[in-house]
């Protein structure tokens, strides 16, 4: 058996094609979405991490501006600028690239963004919704999983056994209760789980996401089991590569996502989801 390919560029690229649809019917009845970036430092990767989204937002339409700061900036000017955001009916997203320099208290930053425009889905109200099943901003990442499951026919999931190895407010906590959502019975698997094999060999879904290499290899997945790859690292030439054993793996699982070009690009396309969203409910 050779896995298929789950491939996260050609569904982003779908995405943002409905996207740039529904921005232009807003931008008809005079409402211009607009996302806001905020980079603190000179961190490289989230350099190229902002300048795509920013990118990414004017492919289809949306507004974004990058607005860059320098390390030393104290944590008050940011949430001084924060409080002008929230209050700028212009502006419907707010986005603040992580990670903040160490002077600075990431979760009070978060927190400062009005929940109505935490297009990251990371503040705490974005997080309780999900919790009770309430309307709100999803994770970006988790929410891109989710639209690569439905991609290939697994919208609703009752019967299915779903396994995410990782419990990050980020990726692994919102994947489970979106997975919970969608009828999954659900595992979360971490670093205190004694047998994480016997449990991943259950799995008709599992969803790595905990920035390790090869934590999980071919003999831990069940024949034919969707394997979804969130992690980001290099390998031993530098090569960009995931949390999977892509290679060994792609002959056991029925479908697989690819580093790059899986998860990554379904992350930023619905971040651009989440902003017009924002947009559409401030709109009317």
């Amino acid at each position: 058996m050779t896995a298929q390919l789950i491939d996260g560029n050609a569904l982003a690229q779908q995405v943002r094609g409905e996207v740039a649809g529904r921005v232009a019917a807003l931008k008809a009845r005079g409402v211009q979405p607009h996302l806001t970036v905020i980079l603190v430092g000179e961190d490289p990767a989230s350099q190229v991490y902002t300048r795509s989204k920013v990118a990414d937002s004017e492919q289809t339409g949306l507004g974004a501006t990058l607005e860059r700061y320098p390390a030393d900036m104290t944590q008050a000017d940011l949430l001084a600028r924060i409080a002008a955001l929230n209050a700028d009916p212009a502006v419907h997203g707010i986005l603040v690239q992580l990670p903040l320099p160490p002077h600075m208290d990431s979760h009070a930053v978060i927190e400062a963004i009005a929940p109505h425009k935490d297009v990251d889905g990371f503040h705490v109200a974005s997080a309780g919704a999900l919790m009770v099943g309430q309307p709100g901003f999803r994770p970006c990442t988790p929410y891109g999983c989710m639209k690569m499951l439905e991609s290939i026919g697994m919208k609703d999931l009752k019967g299915k056994h779903a396994v995410v190895i990782g419990r990050s407010n980020i990726v692994g906590k919102p994947m489970a209760m979106m997975l919970l959502a969608a009828n999954a019975t659900v595992t979360v698997c971490h670093s205190g789980t004694p047998d994480l094999g016997a449990l991943t060999r259950q799995a008709d879904i599992v969803v790595a996401a905990v920035g390790k290499r090869n934590v999980l290899t071919a003999h831990m997945v069940r024949p034919g089991a969707v394997v979804i790859d969130v992690g980001m690292n290099r390998d031993d030439a530098g090569k960009l590569c995931g949390d999977v054993d892509f290679a060994a793996l792609k002959e056991v699982a029925g479908w697989i996502t690819p580093v790059p070009g899986g998860v990554g690009p379904m992350t930023r396309a619905m971040l651009l989801v989440n902003t017009l969203e924002a947009a559409e409910q401030a709109g009317g």
